[in-house]
């Protein structure tokens, strides 16, 4: 009989774990990924370095006014060293709150300190006060943020015109009402176009399909122009609820989609077993239908709210003051005209860390959902 041979147990070559291993395998593995690797390396060695250089090594960050940005030789040539940031924290109060009186801007600070923590609570997994918290951001709160926002003389906050709120407050405040109120229209939308009646099933299709089938610029500029000759004559509906009923309209009729999307992926089993043990409609909608649907569509629904999120841009048209037309104002200013660039920059930062927390945390909530439903 043969002896077996007994081999001892190795270590993988170094080669082909850790990052070696995947540097190998992603980046080189064949003549033609290692060119494009190669290729990509070069592209970013040409753009990052001069970034770096004139975002960060040559910028300025500190001075009293244009003058330490730029300068002129004996030619009067006008020269820069890199990125004038110097722009960003002059106008940084005006690009927070608009034209709100700033000694009144304590009320917009406090408006969101208090939607923060209430956030905050109602995230918290072992608080088990949730649905106060619940009940107070979609009843009490607001109301709380009206009159904080928009004064009220008894209570001795002293009036502020809409006309004159803006910046990346009037951002996130249409923003976030477009999304709160945007979610349940489409659901109920969604519900009427399944719908076993012809009327309520035609009547939710109709409107679905018009306000799909316009821009948001042309519902913007009818709420802001059109609308107030549609109402009796004397009866004033200020501009910015205007603008947000037409977002949320707007919003509401995509997002109806999204969720009817989820309501037809669900397997027909699932409402007969549901109608099976009694659950009348509404009840099972709630119960049994809805969270599976909205479960399943937490990316279309995210991606529904960031893109209505940057569609507030749009506002500028009715003149209102947001975020973008906030920097846009400021390069009128004689004192300061020329930074461009650096105006797009900060706004596309903004933009960008509000979207793109959104997508982590909805990324979070779907990750954990799909374990909860898998166990």
């Amino acid at each position: 009989m043969e002896k077996k041979q007994i081999i001892e147990k190795r270590k993988p070559p170094i080669a082909s774990i850790g990052t070696i291993g995947w540097i190998k395998g992603n980046l080189f593995s064949t003549w033609y990924n290692s060119l494009f690797t190669l290729l990509g390396i070069y592209i970013l060695y040409s753009i990052i370095p001069p970034i770096v250089q004139w975002g960060i090594i040559d910028a300025v960050w500190s001075g009293e006014d244009r003058t330490v940005c730029e300068w002129y030789d004996e030619n009067k040539v006008k020269y820069r060293a890199g990125a004038c940031w110097l722009y960003i924290k002059v106008w940084f109060n005006f690009f927070s709150y608009g034209f709100y009186p700033d000694a009144e801007q304590w009320r917009v600070n406090l408006t969101f300190i208090i939607l923060a923590i209430s956030i905050a609570l109602f995230f918290i997994p072992n608080f088990k006060k949730k649905h106060y918290i619940g009940i107070f951001l979609f009843v009490g709160y607001p109301i709380i943020a009206f009159f904080l926002l928009s004064g009220n003389e008894t209570l001795g906050l002293h009036h502020i015109p809409t006309h004159k709120w803006g910046g990346a407050f009037l951002t996130l405040l249409l923003g976030g009402i477009g999304i709160v109120f945007a979610l349940p229209l489409g659901i109920v939308l969604a519900l009427g176009r399944r719908s076993q009646l012809p009327v309520v099933r035609a009547l939710c299709i109709m409107f679905i399909e018009f306000w799909r089938g316009i821009p948001l610029i042309t519902v913007l500029f009818f709420a802001s122009v059109m609308f107030p000759l549609f109402v009796p004559q004397g009866v004033d509906i200020d501009t910015l609820l205007r603008c947000i009923v037409g977002l949320t309209i707007f919003g509401g009729a995509y997002m109806a989609e999204v969720v009817r999307g989820g309501l037809q992926a669900l397997p027909k089993g699932q409402y007969e077993a549901a109608q099976a043990v009694g659950l009348g409609y509404w009840r099972m909608m709630g119960l049994i239908i809805m969270p599976q649907a909205l479960r399943i569509v937490i990316p279309g629904i995210v991606n529904t709210f960031i893109g209505l999120f940057k569609d507030t841009t749009l506002v500028a048209i009715i003149s209102l003051m947001d975020l973008l037309l906030a920097v846009f104002t400021s390069q009128a200013n004689p004192d300061w005209m020329g930074f461009p660039f650096e105006g797009y920059i900060f706004i596309a930062m903004c933009y960008w860390i509000f979207c793109f927390s959104l997508s982590r945390y909805s990324l979070r909530v779907e990750n954990k959902l799909m374990v909860a439903h898998q166990r």
